[in-house]
């Protein structure tokens, strides 16, 4: 069965076929940099972060959390040359809604034992303030050992309400 959702997909890539130019782009980034950030719905990284198409790596999951970043962070850096990493969190971000004991409840409750067993000491990496989150993530990829000391690391916040972003660190 198609879903709504996968026709759109369908109808929005044949457009964007159409006129599609960019099949010639190398894999490394033209700008040599890296971006983490949230995966949430209301930041369109490109658009808000000045991204043109093959410009850099948009590493995106919950939070714009480092060390779910850090397995794609190695292979940009070390295999496709990037020397610059910006991480950017966002205000009213869900990760600063809850803690870990919250999230397993929620399994437990809505997907079983099974899930719960499964996800297990999982962490789930809430943090409850956002400067700090962005601060704590910086620190954690400046004393990786996986992340050479060459590297540009900055933290950010964006504004989801104005679309503005400010340095953090």
């Amino acid at each position: 069965m198609t879903t709504s959702i996968q026709k759109n997909l369908v109808k929005r890539n044949e457009r964007y076929h159409s006129m599609f130019k960019h099949g010639d782009l190398p894999i490394p980034p033209a700008k040599k940099y890296a971006v983490v950030t949230c995966m949430d719905a209301r930041i369109d990284p490109a658009t808000a972060f000045g991204i043109n198409l093959g410009d850099a790596h948009v590493i995106r999951n919950a939070g714009g959390n480092a060390q779910d970043s850090l397995r794609s962070l190695v292979i940009s850096e070390q295999l496709l040359g990037t020397n610059e990493i910006l991480l950017i969190k966002h205000t009213g971000c869900g990760m600063m809604t809850f803690k870990n004991e919250d999230i397993h409840a929620v399994v437990d409750t809505q997907l079983g034992s099974e899930a719960k067993a499964e996800l297990a000491g999982m962490d789930f990496q809430p943090f409850p303030h956002l400067e700090d989150g962005v601060r704590d993530d910086v620190e954690f990829l400046k004393k990786s050992k996986a992340i050479p000391d060459s590297v540009t690391i900055s933290g950010w916040v964006y504004e989801i309400e104005s679309g503005k972003v400010r340095q953090v660190v």
